[in-house]
């Protein structure tokens, strides 16, 4: 029979959310426990933010390294080493494991390995790999189970066994030419960095740009600059079937406005968005209700419809991204100890860590005008940032949406050198509700990126 276990504090998954939550409430006295199947710290130290961001930089040192005359310097022969690559982002990966189970231990709260079924209604039944089982129970449970890549439903693709980011991110090889289905952020990423360390690379998105959320000239100024370094990018095109194996070779039926063509690669890494981890939980026992597309249904404080059960995280439905689920964790912190918090009107930034960085702020234009929202538009090329010249980064620009009847700064989108950097310095004039003119008119220092936002709003109209 399997052991049985009590805690006031049942989180499932050890994500952002999950693990910040248990390290509050066992410091806060409460008998806590976190249930991993397997990632300690969740996805974001192990196979995604922080490791694709230590991998990214590696293409940067690479890309800098291959431009090495343009800053007057004579370098003998370069070989890219891929499973240094690798070690060097497992290295990372390992010294962060260690961070989060020495904060385990110094909170008192305990992390369980092991898949976690719902067999009652705040009761879970774990199994760790050598096959034993427990029953846990709480109080009060917490769901942090994430998402993992969606597979799209394309004949041939799940037998040609493609990567996600995960695999991607194991690579100890440099594929001879990756094709990436979907030009979102993911996609984005991968396709540059390996680009950069010597791959041949194609992107096919279905859309009519990549990173379809965002305005056209964003779009089309990514577009130009991967294009620049060699990366193909098919436009409005379907993948419509595969075969072969990834890794070895592929073949892609393609369907574009020009009819069918095939296109042959060695590898396949698909990129076309996210599931959440809800299907396999049992949640049929615990009164938990999901949205049509297997999200968990949730208030503005994260509640779900049982009774006494939380979720957090991307599989609440939250938006992708670390520190959102950071965020997420002190809604429901607060509101346990006495506070009352929400996630209603929350300001979300967020970045795209191709080389330059995309990074996003409030409001874009297509967001305006689909909300009917008049605004002023700011907008200069980073190479009016005299700090670009120095650095020979002067490709992207930056632009601001200012109310067309106020001073307020509506959205700010910065595609360019440390853009996610010059974003911050926006919000946090946004979070102190200050009119443009006080970033306009603010003595930033010679020669730093911030000082370009003096001339960006600057730039902007009077009214």
């Amino acid at each position: 029979m399997p052991d049985k276990d009590h805690y006031e504090i049942l989180i499932i998954g050890s994500g952002e959310a999950g693990k910040s939550l248990a390290w509050a409430m066992a410091k806060d006295g409460r008998t806590t426990a976190v249930v991993e199947r397997r990632l300690i710290g969740g996805s974001c130290p192990n196979i995604a933010c922080l490791p694709s961001k230590n991998v990214i930089h590696s293409a940067k040192v690479a890309d800098l390294v291959h431009r090495a005359r343009e800053f007057g310097l004579t370098l003998g022969s370069v070989k890219l080493d891929m499973a240094g690559v690798r070690s060097r982002k497992r290295q990372m990966v390992d010294g962060l494991v260690r961070i989060h189970l020495d904060k385990y231990q110094a909170s008192g709260a305990e992390l369980i390995m092991g898949e976690a079924h719902f067999v009652g209604e705040k009761a879970v039944e774990v199994r760790a790999e050598d096959g034993s089982s427990r029953i846990l129970t709480g109080d009060q449970v917490f769901l942090n189970v994430g998402t993992h890549a969606a597979l799209p439903d394309i004949p041939g693709l799940e037998a040609a066994k493609p990567m996600t980011h995960v695999e991607a991110l194991e690579l100890d090889r440099l594929p001879k030419h990756l094709f990436i289905l979907g030009g979102g952020f993911v996609g984005l990423e991968f396709a540059q960095a390996m680009r950069r360390f010597g791959s041949s690379v194609t992107i096919l998105e279905r859309g009519p740009q990549v990173a379809r959320s965002e305005d056209a000239d964003v779009s089309d100024e990514i577009l130009r600059i991967f294009r620049d370094e060699g990366i193909e990018v098919l436009l409005n095109t379907d993948l419509a079937e595969v075969s072969g194996l990834s890794g070895q070779q592929v073949q892609l039926r393609l369907i574009d406005a020009q009819g069918e063509r095939i296109a042959q690669g060695s590898d396949l890494l698909v990129a076309a968005g996210r599931v959440p981890n809800t299907q396999t939980l049992g949640l049929q026992h615990t009164g938990v209700e999901l949205d049509d597309r297997g999200y968990i249904r949730v208030n503005e404080r994260l509640q779900t419809t049982a009774p006494d059960i939380w979720a957090m995280g991307e599989c609440a439905g939250s938006p992708q991204f670390t520190h959102v689920a950071f965020d997420d964790f002190r809604v429901v912190r607060d509101n346990l100890t006495g506070g009352n918090r929400t996630t209603l009107g929350r300001m979300v930034p967020f970045c795209l860590f191709t080389d330059p960085e995309f990074a996003r702020i409030g409001l874009n234009e297509t967001e305006a005008r689909r909300q009917g929202i008049g605004y002023r538009l700011a907008k200069i090329a980073m190479a009016a940032v005299l700090r670009t010249r120095t650095l020979s980064e002067t490709r992207g620009f930056l632009k601001a949406l200012i109310g067309a009847e106020s001073d307020e700064i509506l959205g700010f989108s910065a595609l360019g050198e440390q853009a996610g950097e010059l974003m911050s310095v926006v919000q946090t004039a946004m979070m102190g509700k200050l009119p443009y003119t006080s970033l306009r008119d603010a003595i930033f220092t010679h020669p730093t990126m911030a000082e370009g936002l003096n001339v960006l709003f600057a730039a902007a109209p009077i009214r």
